[in-house]
């Protein structure tokens, strides 16, 4: 699986034409050779200085689900950041059609493994998102930079990943019991707009 879903992203890496990622106000089309290919460090702060949160799915595999984070990430204005190998091709439909009329709006970012995206991200607290955490999300006080990470459907972030050294802390979701887990997208909904509420709603209307 993990094999195949790297050749897939591989072979697409470059079809990527209806895909657009804007910094400071400005847009690129995300390809091989455009300001975003690599994963090079990058400010906390975005348009007008207004505070910016990170969202990294980390080898998702659906695509409607990275189409609707698409979407959220163009409505609250924070960046997604999207951990290879992938599990479809980025010109899918499913994920074109679940991110609507956003793509030119959202600011997405692409690594080739976990190890480029601590590059990009390297003086960022790291949050990470699973069902074995006892901390909830709301007891966290976000701040401007903060990342949120997420796993991939079904089986959520892999034991290496949330011992990294990289990730701050693991936090929770609240559910009913005896209920797995929640969609990717929704959760990943959930914790932006917390966190997003309390650095005030900035460049929010």
């Amino acid at each position: 699986m993990r094999g195949s879903a790297h050749r897939l992203a591989e072979r697409h890496r470059g079809s990527l034409s209806w895909l657009r990622v804007g910094w400071r106000g400005t847009s690129c089309a995300r390809g091989v050779g455009s300001p975003h290919s690599h994963s090079d460090p990058q400010p906390t702060t975005t348009r007008d200085d207004v505070p910016v949160l990170h969202v990294v799915f980390f080898e998702p595999r659906i695509p409607g689900n990275t189409g609707s984070a698409i979407r959220m990430s163009a409505t609250t204005g924070a960046t997604l950041h999207l951990i290879e190998p992938l599990g479809f091709d980025l010109s899918e439909a499913k994920l074109r059609r679940a991110g609507l009329d956003y793509h030119d709006l959202a600011d997405v970012r692409i690594h080739a493994d976990l190890d480029a995206a601590k590059t990009a991200l390297p003086d960022s607290r790291v949050f990470a998102f699973t069902t074995q955490a006892t901390t909830r999300y709301t007891d966290v006080d976000y701040v401007d930079g903060d990342v949120l990470l997420f796993g991939p459907e079904p089986t959520g972030l892999p034991p290496e990943v949330l011992t990294d050294p990289w990730v701050t802390e693991q936090l929770r979701i609240p559910m009913l019991p005896s209920r797995r887990s929640m969609n990717l997208s929704n959760a990943a909904a959930i914790a932006t707009h917390e966190a997003w509420r309390q650095l005030g709603f900035p460049g929010g209307v």
